[in-house]
């Protein structure tokens, strides 16, 4: 059974992908190499990429890089995670990589050369059969307690869905842009209106304390910015999640609360 597949770059057929079983390796860089038990190569012919540039392990559940490189930093990337990516060190042996989906990007004589990994389906616990789910006492406190009916969310999505889409360095939309893309579910939204629930979602997520608090603590500088990063590390909002941005009676927002509905708010 395969457990690890090698796109490159070139790949335009299914032969061409690289399976690996778990045990075995795969070598990359510029110069090729002999196929010995359990050992393989892929050829990077770019004169930035070292002879031996670093190694590929497969597992049962998930791939563990090697970077062989005495001084470049590589970069592996979640291309379904709006940015997500780990960074592995010069240097750095059996580095595990926990995404399902992977791009490896080499830094190559001012170019980024890229290839995908692909590890195998990842496995979750069944809530209705964990036992953890059925134990008594007091249920675990939400550590961001979001409601997805409301107003607050479909400004929290309309902020992060540029990244969402597949760009993660995008930049941020401007409140003009989450007015617009707003306007097929709340066509009375205004700069105001936006404006408040961007100051409501950084008390909500507690990225700022409330204005009756005594203490009112620093300014919040880059507030739509610390807002989307928390919202994308966290999972607070998922791509799959998007659809409340189209009209339609299923994706209809209520107002979010008032203060005095027992949340803080502006």
């Amino acid at each position: 059974m395969f457990s690890i597949i090698v796109v490159p770059a070139s790949c335009g057929a299914a032969g061409e992908q690289i399976r690996l079983e778990p045990g075995e390796t795969l070598e990359f860089g510029r110069t090729g190499g002999e196929r010995t038990a359990g050992r393989r190569h892929l050829t990077i012919p770019h004169s930035g990429v070292s002879r031996t540039a670093g190694e590929i392990a497969a597992t049962g559940s998930f791939w563990a890089l090697t970077n062989r490189s005495s001084k470049q930093t590589y970069v592996v990337e979640n291309p379904e995670g709006a940015g997500e990516h780990i960074k592995v060190a010069p240097g750095r042996i059996g580095a595990p990589v926990p995404f399902e989906f992977a791009r490896l990007v080499l830094p190559a004589a001012g170019e980024l050369l890229s290839f995908d990994v692909w590890a195998p389906r990842h496995d979750y616990l069944d809530p209705a059969t964990d036992p953890g789910t059925y134990v008594s006492g007091e249920p675990t406190t939400l550590a961001f307690p979001l409601d997805r009916t409301k107003r607050y969310f479909l400004v929290l999505a309309a902020l992060c869905e540029p990244r969402l889409r597949g760009e993660p360095h995008a930049p941020l939309p401007t409140a003009d842009q989450v007015i617009d893309r707003l306007r097929p579910v709340w066509p009375a939204a205004g700069r105001a209106a936006v404006q408040w629930n961007i100051d409501y979602l950084a008390v909500k997520l507690r990225l700022k304390q409330p204005p009756e608090a005594v203490d009112g603590g620093p300014r919040l500088n880059g507030k739509k910015e610390s807002l989307v990063s928390l919202a994308l590390r966290f999972d607070l909002v998922r791509e799959d999640e998007l659809h409340v941005l189209e009209a339609g009676p299923a994706t209809a927002a209520r107002p979010a609360p008032r203060a005095a509905d027992g949340e803080c708010a502006r």
